[in-house]
């Protein structure tokens, strides 16, 4: 049996989040927007947590024991981030990662492990039948993962949907991108 990465990306410049600082480093129920999406990925309890950096700097605030990497290219769109999490999980020698959004804070372990434990070359979690992270990718698809656009794994489930196996999560997929986002979910 193989091992699992759990990939959170945070390295988008959060354009849309307006007044000071980045959405990231919000406060956000006692701690901070990615420290929360983070610290969900870490108690999934998987082989290993990495965590994409790129427009800011978050070490400070993520939890003790996981792997950062940057992104210089971060600006060119979430591919780019999906590839550099690609690079680093396959020299660890992981064969599938379980993708998840920095600003997502409320997406629970629970989604992570449900998620992690399909066989489905591409699994993903949705809520109330709705599709959203995170997303199990199998080392099979990474190659057709795409490298340039703002655009993670959406365009490989929608062109594979032979591939993917829908698993029922719990939590609240809510991206964190907006000053209103962060009032009504906070």
């Amino acid at each position: 049996m193989g091992t699992t990465a759990a990939v959170v990306l945070a390295a988008g410049g959060g354009r849309r989040f307006e007044g000071e600082g980045h959405k990231l480093l919000a406060p956000f129920r006692g701690s901070t927007v990615v420290t929360q999406a983070v610290q969900a990925a870490v108690d999934a309890g998987l082989d290993e947590v990495v965590v994409v950096v790129g427009a800011i700097d978050v070490r400070a605030v993520l939890p003790a024991g996981v792997t950062v990497v940057d992104n210089p290219r971060w600006a060119e769109g979430q591919a780019t981030s999906l590839q550099v999490a690609r690079q680093a999980v396959a020299a660890a020698g992981h064969d599938a990662m379980v993708v998840g959004l920095g600003d997502q804070p409320l997406i629970e372990p629970a989604a992570w492990a449900a998620v992690a434990a399909s066989t489905s070359p591409i699994a993903v979690a949705t809520y109330d039948g709705q599709r959203r992270n995170p997303v199990r990718l199998a080392e099979e698809v990474w190659p057709l993962l795409p490298s340039e656009g703002d655009e993670g794994a959406r365009s490989l489930i929608r062109g594979r949907s032979d591939l993917v196996e829908a698993v029922p999560c719990p939590g609240t997929p809510v991206d964190i991108d907006t000053q209103e986002d962060l009032r009504r979910w906070s």
